[in-house]
C-alpha cells in the first residue's frame, strides 16, 4: 500500500534542515530512518507544492509487525516534534 501523507515541520525542525543543507523533507525522512530503521521517501521528490512537506512510503510489513511500526513511528513523530518545537 502506497501513502503520501502531508506533514507539518515545525519552523524550528526547517531551519535546522537548511543550516544542514538539506530539504526539510529529506532532513525529517534521514532522522526517522536513523532512529527508528523506517524508510520513507521525501516527497520534495515528487513535485510537492512549495512550502508544503509530504513523504511517500510504502506499508508491507506483515500484519504481526504493524503495531510495533506504528508505535516507532508515533513515538518518533512525538519525540521529533517535542525536539523542534
Amino acid at each position: 500500500m502506497y501513502a503520501f501523507p502531508r506533514i507539518e515541520l515545525p519552523q524550528k525542525a526547517i531551519e535546522k534542515a537548511k543550516s544542514l543543507g538539506q530539504a526539510p523533507d529529506f532532513f525529517y525522512a534521514m532522522r526517522l530512518l536513523e532512529e527508528t530503521g523506517i524508510c520513507i521517501v521525501p516527497g520534495s521528490g515528487f513535485g510537492q507544492r512549495e512550502g508544503t512537506y509530504h513523504f511517500r512510503t510504502t506499508i508491507l510489513p506483515q500484519p504481526e509487525l504493524m503495531k510495533d511500526m506504528l508505535e516507532r513511528f508515533e513515538r518518533f513523530q512525538t519525540n521529533f516534534l517535542k525536539e523542534n518545537s
